[in-house]
């Protein structure tokens, strides 16, 4: 006998309340901040824990490949986003994270790859991860932009980082579902402005 299932329809108008309150000024300052870094070739880093992590890489999939239209894949001369995913790169993770200690994961990336006038893009639904906070800190120190991606109350994140996209919700699966969606929209923008 299978087990008794929920009804969806609760979560998905949960969901749907949930996205009309964001502040969609916050969600488009984001599309600007990446933007801003296209127009000047600068950099756009992004990083997260866990299900923040996957939402960092797919984010920066969609940003690298989701902007460009068909015809221009094999276009060496169309400039393209600069982005990349510092959730990514697990051996230099399990490094710093062995050796040194998980708080530098990210911040140790930054070191070798980021300069001043480029962007961090830090996703913690909670606000308050180690790693994230360090990474920030670092960047704000030197001459990065940071846009933070937070829940719950925003933690440390939300004051530390320059601009934010808050989700005011203590669910982290919803915070998390609704960044990506947020993510998606800033993708489709970013395409109109580059690629249109």
């Amino acid at each position: 006998m299978l087990g008794t299932t929920l009804d969806v329809r609760p979560f998905l108008d949960r969901v749907g309340e949930e996205l009309r309150r964001i502040d969609p000024a916050e969600v488009k300052a984001l599309a600007d901040a990446v933007y801003d870094c296209y127009e000047r070739g600068r950099f756009v880093f992004l990083v997260g824990n866990g299900g923040s992590g996957s939402n960092a890489s797919h984010f920066c999939e969609d940003l690298g490949k989701g902007t460009l239209r068909r015809q221009d894949f094999d276009n060496d001369r169309k400039r393209r986003l600069k982005v990349l995913s510092l959730t990514d790169n697990t051996p230099y993770i399990l490094a710093w994270g062995n050796d040194e200690g998980f708080d530098r994961v990210f911040v140790e990336q930054l070191k070798n790859l980021a300069s001043p006038g480029d962007l961090l893009v830090a996703i913690s639904g909670s606000g308050n991860s180690p790693n994230i906070l360090r990474a920030v800190e670092w960047a704000n120190r030197n001459g990065l932009k940071t846009f933070g991606c937070t829940g719950y109350s925003g933690g440390k994140l939300r004051t530390l980082a320059n601009a934010n996209l808050h989700v005011p919700l203590d669910d982290m699966g919803i915070v998390e579902s609704i960044h990506l969606t947020a993510f998606h929209w800033v993708v489709d923008d970013l395409y109109r402005r580059i690629s249109m």
